[in-house]
């Protein structure tokens, strides 16, 4: 699964602009020049045109999932010296979730991925994000919750039943309590509100948890949105 082979796509890479720009300063928050992917310029989007181009991208996974295999070994050789994804994704491990297919079934070389049971921000996944924004020129960052997500629902059984999970489990799970606690009593989904609630709570603290991450989004570089996957739909809705 990989891009529509309909003449959309040649409109869809007119609007993406891929074309090389120049390189656009990111010195805010303690990033530097010298911090930027040597060869080759970032992305020129804007983040709101980011945003449009992955709303565009499911919008057409869900309508139109006729998709058509691509020139991958092309694909390669054109980023195998560059690399310049405008979206960064923070998005669940779940095998169901592919971002690359779920928003559009992108090529090589758009998104900057980070992927954990959960959709959670570690230290690791700050430090992506970071990277992908402040050196790589990322200018979106989108924190996607998936529906029946197994980490959310243990969360949410340690909420309501008292459950106990192994290993590096359970500690990998106590971000996503508050959210459980505090969605407990609404109506509908336990478990899928827990997870929208989560993905919120995370985008909120990428800003709180990075002086630079706040210095790009303050300046208007950086937008970062919430969203959740229906994985019965593949509909992607964001949260606001």
């Amino acid at each position: 699964m990989c891009e529509t082979c309909d003449r959309k796509t040649r409109a869809r890479r007119d609007f993406l602009k891929f074309t090389a720009a120049g390189l656009a300063g990111v010195a805010l928050a303690g990033a530097t020049n010298s911090a930027r992917a040597a060869e080759g310029a970032p992305t020129s989007l804007s983040p709101d045109e980011a945003l449009a181009a992955l709303k565009e991208g499911n919008a057409r996974y869900v309508s139109h999932p006729e998709l058509c295999s691509i020139d991958m070994a092309a694909q390669r050789a054109s980023v195998a010296g560059h690399q310049a994804p405008w979206a960064t994704v923070i998005a669940c491990a779940d095998s169901r979730v592919p971002p690359e297919l779920i928003f559009g079934g992108h090529g090589v070389g758009q998104l900057f991925v980070a992927r954990n049971a959960g959709n959670l921000v570690d230290t690791a996944t700050l430090g992506t994000v970071e990277y992908g924004a402040a050196v790589l020129g990322s200018p979106l960052v989108v924190v996607l919750a998936h529906t029946s997500c197994g980490a959310v629902k243990a969360a949410c059984d340690v909420v309501k039943k008292n459950a106990t999970y192994p290993g590096a489990i359970g500690p990998m799970i106590e971000p996503i309590l508050p959210a459980a606690l505090a969605a407990r009593d609404d109506p509908g989904d336990y478990v899928n509100a827990t997870a929208k609630l989560s993905a919120q709570r995370t985008a909120a603290r990428l800003t709180a948890a990075s002086t630079l991450i706040s210095g790009l989004a303050g300046a208007g570089k950086l937008k970062i949105v919430a969203a959740i996957y229906d994985i019965e739909t593949g509909v992607v809705s964001y949260l606001g």
